[in-house]
C-alpha cells in the first residue's frame, strides 16, 4: 500500500462500506443507495495542533456527508478530510 501523510489539519480516513439489507434479508450493493457512507477508520492524521486530540490513528469516526476528497488506493476507498469535517469519534 502506498504511504500517504496528510498535511496540516487534514485526516486520511478509510471509508467503511455499509451494507444495506431489505426486510426480507436481501443485501443491497452500494450502487443501489444514493447515500454516501459516513463512517470510516482513521489511517493517518496531519501535524496541525488544530486537530482534536480525540482523533487518533485507528479511531472509528463519523464524518460530514459529501465532505473530503475521494481517493482510491489498492482498490480501497479513502477520503482526505479537514479535521473539522470529523463530527464524532465512535467509542
Amino acid at each position: 500500500m502506498k504511504k500517504i501523510q496528510p498535511l496540516g489539519a487534514n485526516v486520511l480516513v478509510e471509508v467503511i462500506a455499509q451494507e444495506k439489507m431489505t426486510e426480507s434479508g436481501i443485501v443491497l450493493p452500494d450502487t443501489v443507495s444514493e447515500e454516501k457512507p459516513q463512517e470510516g477508520r482513521v489511517v493517518a492524521i496531519g501535524d496541525s495542533k488544530k486537530i482534536n486530540e480525540n482523533i487518533k490513528k485507528d479511531s472509528l469516526v463519523i464524518f460530514a456527508k459529501y465532505s473530503g476528497t475521494e481517493i482510491e488506493i489498492d482498490k480501497k476507498e479513502f477520503l482526505i478530510l479537514k479535521a473539522e469535517d470529523v463530527l464524532a469519534v465512535i467509542k
